[in-house]
This record gives C-alpha cells, structure tokens and sequence, in this order.
C-alpha cells in the first residue's frame, strides 16, 4: 500500500495519566496525515491494444507519413495540371511542413560564447602564455601554477590545437 493510505495507530501517551486526550492544536486539527491519500483512480483499466513504441519506430512512422503526405500532394499537382504542363490557376505552390526530422534553424547572428576552461563559467579573459579562457583572477592564479602538460589537456578538451608559448 502507498504511504499514508492506511490508518494510522493511535500510539500517543499522555503525561498526566488522566483518561481524557488534550485538546488538539490547531496544527493537528489542519492536518491531512490521517487522512488517506489514494493516487490512483479505482476505475482506471489499461487499454491492452496499446504498445509502447520506441525512438526508432516513431522516426520511421514519421518518415512514412511525410512521404505518403509529398506523394498525395504531387498527384494533387499531377491532376490539376492544364494540358500545356502550367499548373491550373488557384491551386497554392507546394510548401514544406515542417516535422520532426525537417526543422532547421540558421546560424546565429551572436557571436559565440566562451566558458572558462577550468570552472566552465563565462570566461571573458584569456591567459596569454597558454591561451586558456578563465573566470576571474582566482582562477587566473590556478593557471599560473600548471604545468604545460595540464594546460595542453584543458586546451585539447576545449578542442584547440594546444600550443603553448
């Protein structure tokens, strides 16, 4: 059973030994605690016919759609044709629906952002003896202090060819 679904045992001793129970605070008389809390619906059944698909599946349903979708569309073209190969007045130009696998975004027009090598924080300085971007100067003292080694492995993380001076 779920937590707090049950009752609860009524495990309180009093301190005065006399038969009458406190009054009870109003923190106590507020309370849900004792209430049940069902979190299921009794009426719910599962709808055996349904599967669960995965990733893949659902990529391939999609694809089939589209394509099923362009096909109907360029016969609708092919049928409202004139006989000289123009398309009939009327009928819109063909349009790209977007979908899932379709959706492109253009490069943006910020320019790039640059994280600390170390912290991975905005790093708007750059050490000039080994070209690591950094934070602030606490980190900047960190720098300082490593070996060319360390600073070729932070650079080649970053993805740069790690030349230091």
């Amino acid at each position: 059973p779920p937590k707090g679904s049950g009752k609860r045992k009524n495990n309180t001793v009093y301190s005065d030994d006399s038969p009458t129970p406190p009054v009870p605070t109003l923190a106590e008389q507020l309370s849900y605690l004792h209430n049940p809390r069902p979190f299921k619906n009794p009426n719910y059944t599962k709808n055996v016919n349904r599967r669960t698909k995965n990733l893949k599946a659902v990529l391939t349903q999609e694809r089939e759609r589209e394509k099923n979708e362009r096909e109907r569309r360029r016969q609708e073209r092919e049928e409202n044709m004139d006989v000289d190969g123009k398309p009939a007045e009327g009928i819109p130009p063909e349009e790209d629906m977007p979908t899932y696998a379709s959706i492109e975004a253009p490069p943006s027009v910020l320019p790039q952002r640059r994280y600390c090598d170390i912290t991975g924080l905005e790093g708007p300085y750059t050490d000039p003896a080994t070209g690591l971007r950094y934070h602030d100067k606490s980190i900047y003292e960190l720098i300082k202090g490593l070996s060319t080694t360390a600073a070729k492995e932070y650079l080649s993380a970053r993805g740069v060819n790690p030349i230091v001076k």
